[in-house]
């Protein structure tokens, strides 16, 4: 059976070029994967999950006020880092990751937003998403978070999680009890015959979903969402409450 890379082997992306618009005016001056929460940048939080699995190789991509990414990541010392520059053009999300496939490899690799906060409870998140994939069936694993316990999420869900954990989207106008959390495991293959320039990677997950193949893990520790200047220090006051 066909299996991932160890986890010291694997590669991840944190995508922190967005322009944090709802953050302004903080992110006039500030790239939001900067703005700190309870006194530490968001994408810090992020480098956290990848320590806790041990994963090292990894690639952030920048746009909006990019010199300060770069000046950022060159502080970080124990990982290694590669930047993918969007300074010319902001890609979205599934634009910015393909832009990056030479720097990830050919293996599945992880993807994560900086723009929330994901706190696991006991064992990694990544490294059970790591012994969860299975090449058969899965081109896509996504890391779920339960909307009752979500914090600064008003939305109505994402997903709904079938038995085998499988993923479907939830109807419009109705309600779903799963939140995509910014993390997911995705295979590379899934980018053959994208577009180029801009798009989403929910193109993606709709690949991975009409195949049946995508899939989803259920995160059971806290997920934070940073979407104003409020949001900011909702977000560190609780962060204060856990630690």
């Amino acid at each position: 059976m066909k299996r991932l890379p160890v986890l010291s082997d694997m590669r991840a992306m944190i995508l922190a070029a967005g322009l944090g618009t709802r953050l302004r005016p903080i992110t006039d001056i500030t790239p939001k994967p900067l703005v700190k929460v309870a006194g530490r940048a968001l994408i810090d939080y992020c480098f956290d999950l990848l320590r806790r699995a041990n994963i090292r190789s990894v690639v952030v991509n920048k746009h909006h006020l990019a010199a300060q990414i770069s000046d950022y990541v060159e502080t970080i010392n124990d990982l290694e880092i590669a930047v993918s520059d969007e300074t010319a053009a902001l890609l979205e999300t599934g634009g910015g990751v393909k832009k990056a496939l030479s720097l990830l490899g050919e293996t599945p690799f992880f993807v994560l937003n900086s723009d929330v906060i994901v706190l696991d409870s006991g064992e990694s998140s990544l490294r059970k998403m790591h012994d969860l994939w299975r090449f058969e069936k899965m081109d896509a694993l996504l890391l779920l978070h339960p909307v009752e316990t979500a914090v600064g999420y008003a939305g109505n869900g994402d997903f709904h999680l079938d038995a085998d954990g499988r993923l479907t989207r939830r109807r419009k106008g109705e309600g779903a009890p799963y939140l995509f959390t910014g993390i997911q495991l995705l295979n590379p293959v899934l980018f053959n015959g994208t577009p180029e320039g801009a798009f989403s990677l929910n193109l993606l997950y709709d690949r991975a979903l009409e195949s049946g193949r995508l899939f989803g893990l259920v995160h059971y520790g806290h997920w934070i969402h940073v979407g104003t200047p409020e949001a900011v220090i909702e977000a560190g006051d609780r962060i204060g409450r856990l630690t």
